[in-house]
């Protein structure tokens, strides 16, 4: 029977971890483009032929998403195995 527990208690965090891959990400990548913006109106970025949504879009976009995925997914993964099973 301890078995079987510990695989449901397994289960979860995998879920839960999984849904934080998930949300993180849109998150990530949402709060990416933000500092994408910023970081071409601090510094002048120039726009000549898209540069500077090349650079909002092609770096900070993706960098963003993939921070935000593992954040996402290690940080609700860890909250998961802490919680008292319901």
């Amino acid at each position: 029977m301890l078995r079987d527990e510990s695989l449901g208690v397994a289960m979860k965090i995998v879920m839960v971890g999984c849904a934080g891959l998930f949300l993180g990400a849109i998150f990530g990548g949402v709060i990416g483009i933000g500092l994408g913006f910023v970081w071409t109106s601090v510094f002048h970025t120039s726009s000549f032929e898209g540069y500077s949504g090349m650079l909002v879009f092609y770096t900070f976009m993706p960098l963003g998403i993939i921070l935000g995925a593992l954040v996402g997914a290690v940080g609700l993964g860890f909250l998961a195995s802490r919680a008292d099973p319901v």
